[in-house]
């Protein structure tokens, strides 16, 4: 589709959204959006006629990217024949979503109950873990991000977490893996896995075991700067929980369906966990859509115990429809194997790259087409290339980087410190090495920040 150029009517959408809109995680008076005018594949642009490629998946959904013709004609046959309907009735759609689903997750995690997204996904795992054990806390990483609503805000270790900390959810939290800026003094992945997973145990002992339903982790934290965790940590993470008659959550709202180059994340791990959740990717965000996976032995707790929880628009029929197109496309296309072969050829040898001409990368860390660029001031001291949560002129080095990647045709995932390279999973080779050559232009202005 080729852009057309139309800034009055960008304006109007412009001010119309000024005067309106109250948008997410953001000081109102201090924000701009762009006006966007249409999308497709890895693609989107403005009124203005600027093209950008998308290097950030929406946020970290697009799988398939955007406008996918199977994805659109599903929902619009779906629309013609059954909107809505309420959750409590088997619908088409709602079941072959949950079937197709259920085949793809690891061990007998067979039963899906649907919500609206990942937020929710994690309020109603923790929940359902809460009941099935009869204990009350939760365990959830720092460098951790799991949604926006009061629990899963709460079980998140970033800085959107501070104004909503009531203290008072059940919520602890701990260090998880991250060598390239170690808690543990390790100096090696093996041991940086084995002081992690004795900081857990020793966690869960001062905690007290009796007490604690459930330990939460992204199987591969997203937001929180993509740190792939280390051989071994996540089945010693299991063999914890077993030992300790605690639940493994995993939350793949971001890792799933394809974005590290398996179905799930979990895949790469060969790891079970009792609950998992899921957004994102399970439909590209086409029609909001998430879920709870359940294992037998939770879902047994509910076979003659009502649970206690519902949404009104669990399983809505677009938004299944829109999975179900989804995953059958993913599948007929290969878009997995995609993720995972150029994620392997072009995305990760790119960075690599680009890592050896530019100062201010510290470490590139990734698998399919989920990577992060750590930007430093130093590399042999490893100063971040802005502070911690920095705002204002403090993340001026981070904004002029971002606005350099914008002026290449670039749309950039930028976080703290970091870059993230996410594009769909989808992506073409040629566009891949398009996005890669605009950030090696937009490295060059945060070269200029450094020691």
């Amino acid at each position: 589709m080729t852009p057309q150029t139309d800034p009055r009517a960008g304006a109007a959408v412009k001010a119309a959204d000024r005067a309106h809109v109250f948008h997410s995680w953001s000081a109102q008076e201090l924000i701009d959006p762009l006006a966007v005018a249409g999308a497709e594949g890895s693609y989107f642009w403005d009124y203005d006629g600027n093209r950008y490629l998308d290097f950030t998946s929406g946020l970290v959904y697009t799988n398939v990217g955007y406008q996918h013709p199977k994805v659109v004609a599903a929902i619009q046959e779906q629309a013609a024949r059954l909107t809505t309907f309420a959750p409590a009735f088997a619908v088409e759609a709602r079941s072959e979503a949950a079937r197709l689903i259920a085949e793809r997750t690891p061990g007998d995690l067979d039963k899906i109950f649907f919500t609206n997204g990942g937020a929710d996904a994690i309020e109603h795992a923790v929940r359902m873990a809460r009941l099935h054990t009869g204990r009350p806390k939760v365990l959830s990483a720092y460098r951790s991000y799991h949604g926006g609503t009061q629990q899963a805000v709460n079980l998140t270790g970033d800085p959107r977490r501070w104004a909503n900390d009531s203290g008072t959810h059940g919520v602890v939290h701990f260090w998880a893996p991250f060598l390239y800026r170690s808690r543990f003094y390790a100096e090696t992945e093996e041991q940086e896995c084995a002081r992690a997973l004795e900081h857990l145990e020793t966690t869960i002992a001062f905690e007290g075991p009796g007490t604690i339903a459930a330990i939460l982790l992204e199987t591969v934290p997203g937001t929180a700067g993509i740190m792939v965790p280390p051989a071994g940590y996540l089945a010693g993470v299991r063999a914890l929980c077993d030992q300790y008659g605690i639940l493994l959550v995993l939350d793949e709202v971001m890792a799933g369906f394809g974005r590290t180059g398996t179905w799930f994340a979990a895949d790469l791990f060969d790891v079970v966990p009792d609950l998992m959740t899921f957004a994102k990717g399970v439909n590209s965000g086409y029609v909001p859509l998430g879920g709870v996976a359940i294992s037998g032995k939770v879902a047994e707790t509910f076979g003659k115990r009502p649970y206690p929880g519902g949404l009104t628009y669990s399983g809505h029929p677009l938004a299944c429809a829109a999975a179900v197109a989804t995953i059958n496309a993913m599948a007929e296309e290969g878009v997995v194997e995609n993720a995972a072969r150029l994620g392997a050829s072009v995305v990760a040898p790119g960075l690599a790259a680009l890592a050896e001409r530019h100062p201010s990368v510290g470490e590139v860390r990734g698998v399919g087409m989920f990577w992060a660029l750590e930007l430093v001031r130093d590399r042999e001291t490893r100063e971040p290339l802005v502070p911690y949560n920095a705002t204002g002129e403090a993340n001026a080095p981070m904004a002029a980087f971002a606005a350099a990647a914008k002026g290449h045709g670039l749309w950039p995932f930028v976080n703290m410190n970091r870059t993230h390279v996410v594009p769909p999973c989808n992506a073409s080779e040629a566009e891949l090495k398009e996005g890669l050559a605009a950030l090696d232009a937009a490295l060059s202005v945060a070269d200029e920040y450094t020691a």
